[in-house]
């Protein structure tokens, strides 16, 4: 029967512990960048022509300010499946451990 585990305990346990931060870390992001924060105004890439040759500048820049907050909770998302299959990896080594060869 073919293996799943692919990483021993060590790499494992670091992945669940990176994709905890990088979750937490990202969906914080997210949710500033959702509310327009001012202080990531270096964050979302504009150009001029979006500040000055625009009718509406504030509806661009809420606009890109969300598309970035999109970004934020997708890659948490990812990293959610990352820190799920490092679990999984962590469940598999424990198995291993368990079974008489």
């Amino acid at each position: 029967m073919a293996s799943l585990l692919c990483c021993g305990p060590k790499l494992a346990a670091c992945g669940i512990v990176l994709s905890v931060w990088g979750v937490i870390m990202l969906v914080l992001l997210g949710i500033f960048f959702n509310i327009h924060s001012a202080v990531l105004i270096e964050d979302v890439p504009f150009s001029e022509s979006d500040l000055f040759e625009d009718q509406t500048p504030p509806k661009k820049m809420y606009a890109l300010y969300e598309q970035v907050s999109y970004n934020c909770f997708i890659a948490a998302a990812i990293y959610v499946v990352v820190g799920g299959w490092s679990f999984c990896q962590v469940r598999l080594n424990k198995r291993n451990e368990y079974m008489v060869r």
